[in-house]
């Protein structure tokens, strides 16, 4: 039986290259791109690295950033999902399996399609630049793990492999696996990172050498497949279909500190209607949610305050209006007078699918004309756009919205936005 070969494939530096496709002129300029309310750095350009660490505060490195002539984005989620959409339809169009992994990264099974599969990687690697104008790595190998390690070194020496590795030559594999850190391998995080050292593991080679067994009685079966897989066995099958979340949240902090329990049910409302809309889309049903609310926790002038609760809804339903509800009439029995308040949360519970329960005979249950409603809700959103059916109780500007003083347009999700030619 032949071995399996996986693919990975992954956006460089995506938030940066979203930003750098509407932008031409910023393609030899360096980008970071900022958390919510403009707070940290989440995202950085690699002419960027060198000068800013992840997770700087923005506000105490504003001077830095302008010195080294570092350009700053706030977060642009609607171009950034939509761009991801591009990339990803490419990939699938093209290749036969495919797991989308995260918003920049997708999974892919090579086993059995013509070689040379570098020749296919690179052509699939020009048409999404072409398409999209977003450039990607792709690593190849025997096992999932190995071609995360992979697409990891085809972006460290982007100039000597072209952005494509194939790691399937044992002398090639073993080659990389002994310069690579351990840090650097699939699934092991910082803290796993310090045990492993501790008995000696430094590189991915020395983790792929150790014995299996020994790593599984120490640790658990995952670093044990990690192990494994290093070695070139698959332990891990492509995952074409993405499971059900079991959990569902939708959380921000406000754009300013909130006093008044109005405009927090105004934030609620809002996220309580984002959640439910990702409720549906999996085809889920909510049989309770939790909602809570806090202050500011570090700034030692303010009072501190922090709870939540569980609301038990009356039926498993996926209604945005009875979600909305059960969250407002929490977040009025969490608040408290006096306290400045900085975050509120929504998070939907005891998740099942439609086909997953019994009602019961004598208990209501969603009616039919709620699964119309909802449906027709989300149809006109999808076709219009989020937020062109929303709920009465929220306002177009509101004093919670999420501060974000360096956004960028939506260049490819709104019409107001779109570039415009001068033809002069």
């Amino acid at each position: 039986m032949p071995e399996p070969v996986f693919a990975l494939i992954d956006c460089n530096s995506f938030y940066a290259s979203c930003e750098r496709v509407f932008r031409p002129d910023l393609q030899r300029t360096p980008i970071v791109v900022l958390s919510n309310n403009d707070g940290c750095v989440i995202a950085r350009s690699a002419d960027a690295k060198p000068f800013v660490k992840m997770g700087a505060l923005f506000h105490e490195i504003r001077g830095d950033l302008k010195r080294h002539g570092i350009v700053a984005f706030s977060s642009n989620y609607a171009l950034y999902g939509d761009m991801s959409e591009r990339v990803m339809s490419i990939i699938e169009a093209r290749l036969p399996a495919v797991e989308v992994y995260s918003i920049d990264e997708a999974f892919a099974e090579l086993s059995g399609m013509s070689e040379p599969l570098e020749s296919l990687a690179r052509s699939l690697q020009y048409e999404v630049k072409l398409k999209t104008g977003i450039p990607v790595g792709i690593g190849i190998a025997h096992t999932k793990t190995l071609s995360k390690l992979a697409n990891h070194a085809a972006k460290r020496w982007q100039k000597q492999t072209g952005g494509v590795v194939d790691l399937r030559d044992p002398v090639r594999r073993d080659k990389l696996l002994k310069v690579m850190p351990v840090e650097e391998v699939w699934g092991v995080g910082r803290r796993m990172q310090v045990h492993l050292n501790a008995l000696g593991i430094k590189t991915a080679w020395d983790l792929a050498t150790h014995d299996a067994w020994e790593l599984r009685k120490r640790f658990n079966v995952v670093i044990e497949k990690t192990a494994r897989e290093l070695r070139g066995t698959a332990c891990l099958a492509l995952e074409e279909a993405a499971p059900a979340k079991q959990e569902i949240c939708c959380s921000r902090s406000f754009g300013k500190r909130l006093k008044a329990i109005e405009p927090i049910q105004e934030a609620v409302t809002a996220y309580a209607t984002r959640a439910a809309e990702k409720l549906r889309t999996q085809g889920s049903l909510c049989r309770q949610i939790r909602v809570s609310l806090r202050t500011g926790m570090f700034n030692p002038s303010e009072a501190k305050y922090a709870n939540g609760l569980l609301c038990q809804l009356p039926y498993p339903t996926d209604d945005t209006r009875l979600i909305i509800a059960a969250a407002r009439e929490g977040i009025s029995r969490l608040y408290r007078d006096g306290f400045s308040y900085a975050k509120a949360q929504v998070l939907l519970l005891d998740l099942c699918g439609r086909d997953e329960y019994t009602p019961d005979l004598f208990a209501p249950e969603q009616p039919v004309k709620t699964e119309r409603l909802m449906s027709t809700l989300d149809a006109i959103n999808g076709r219009w756009g989020r937020g062109t059916l929303q709920p009465g109780r929220l306002t177009k500007t509101a004093e919670w919205s999420m501060r974000r003083e360096l956004l960028s347009p939506a260049y490819t999700t709104r019409w107001g936005d779109l570039l415009k030619v001068d033809a002069r």
